[in-house]
């Protein structure tokens, strides 16, 4: 893997994960209405811009890694995603890793090395 190949897989995965956090955090916001009232509330949300803004880089990253990395390899790479977004929202959200989880996350591990050595 190239130092680019890299950068850019990290980078993917960084902006992908904040993403996630920041739309996790703006619906855990508590808010009394539903419906449309709500979803204005949402809206308003910083956390929900952070979220979008870290999606639209990522998309970007994401092409430009696609464009360098053969796509069966590149959607490998990417989803060591589900490890840092599982052990985040352990982390920030207090979400439970049941050991079925653990397990999830150890195959999906592997499978990412394997591809990410020998690609």
């Amino acid at each position: 893997m190239t130092p680019l190949i890299l950068l850019l897989w990290l980078c993917n995965i960084v902006f992908d994960s904040v993403g996630q956090l920041a739309f996790k955090a703006a619906a855990l916001k508590e808010h009394p209405s539903q419906g449309m009232d709500y979803w204005l509330f949402i809206a308003r949300q910083p956390m929900i811009w952070l979220g979008v803004s870290c999606y639209l880089l990522e998309f970007l990253l994401w092409l430009a890694f696609l464009s360098l990395v053969p796509l069966s390899n590149g959607v490998i790479l990417g989803s060591i995603n589900i490890v840092t977004l599982m052990l985040a929202g352990r982390l920030f959200f207090g979400e439970k890793l049941t050991p079925w989880r653990l397990a999830g996350m150890a195959l999906v591990a592997m499978g990412v090395a394997v591809v990410g050595v020998n690609g």
